[in-house]
């Protein structure tokens, strides 16, 4: 069926496009210092997924890594959308009226819909607790949409697997369940750790810690979609 392709095809993309876009980012913004008006906004040498040196918000905020940043989420948003209603499609088509395809569309979405929300106000400066807040929330609200709808999608594919064993690659599924079960358990876990007050905590760089966890989960998030692409094998 021709949504399988289409799924395969965008699902591609909702990987390279933020993978592409994040870590161009973080490259000028600590390799290419003179592109940068505001010297303030410059940083240092760092790897982020292992030192935690810097935000994703960080690298992405200023002048010129926003003009990269906020186009690339826009896109990615967009991608995601079409990428949630091809894969009701195809549920509809194999198992119509599933128990969770309603569940899948509204977090699916509602996480593209986060992710567009955050990426308008990103840079944006209010010294305001309220607003300060929103932006948590906000980005809180796209990692948990977006988890919830990668459960609830691979949960619905693997209760029909023997229906789909002629259009996908079962290893893969397989590696998307562990996947989310992983993020599932790192959000867990990190939950705690990440409301604590404060940037250190018995000697632990808290800070560092939050900034790393924060990449190598975005990593895990997008990473899923490159599996979705490998899972789905060309309809004709």
């Amino acid at each position: 069926m021709d949504q399988i392709n289409k799924v395969k095809s965008i699902s591609i993309w909702i990987f390279i496009v933020p993978f592409i876009a994040i870590n161009t980012c973080l490259i000028l913004i600590t390799q290419f210092h003179d592109l940068f008006p505001n010297k303030e906004d410059v940083i240092l040498a760092t790897f982020p997924y292992f030192d935690g040196g810097a935000s994703i918000s960080r690298t992405a905020r200023p002048y010129p890594t926003w003009l990269i940043f906020k186009p690339a989420m826009f896109l990615t948003s967009f991608l995601l959308v079409k990428y949630w209603l091809f894969n009701r499609d195809i549920i509809h088509y194999f198992s119509k009226n599933h128990k969770y395809i309603n569940k899948i569309v509204f977090f699916g979405i509602s996480s593209a819909i986060a992710l567009t929300i955050h990426s308008v106000f990103l840079g944006i400066k209010f010294d305001n607790d309220f607003y300060k807040l929103f932006r948590r929330v906000i980005m809180l609200s796209f990692i948990i949409f977006e988890i919830v709808a990668q459960a609830y999608l691979v949960a619905t594919f693997y209760s029909f697997r023997n229906k789909l064993k002629n259009y996908i690659n079962a290893r893969f599924l397989n590696l998307k369940i562990i996947l989310v079960t992983i993020l599932i358990i790192v959000a867990l876990i990190s939950i705690p750790i990440i409301s604590l007050p404060g940037d250190n905590f018995m000697g632990l760089n808290l800070k560092s810690l939050k900034h790393a966890l924060e990449w190598d989960y975005f990593l895990g998030v997008i990473s899923f979609y490159l599996l979705t692409f490998f899972m789905w094998k060309k309809s004709n």
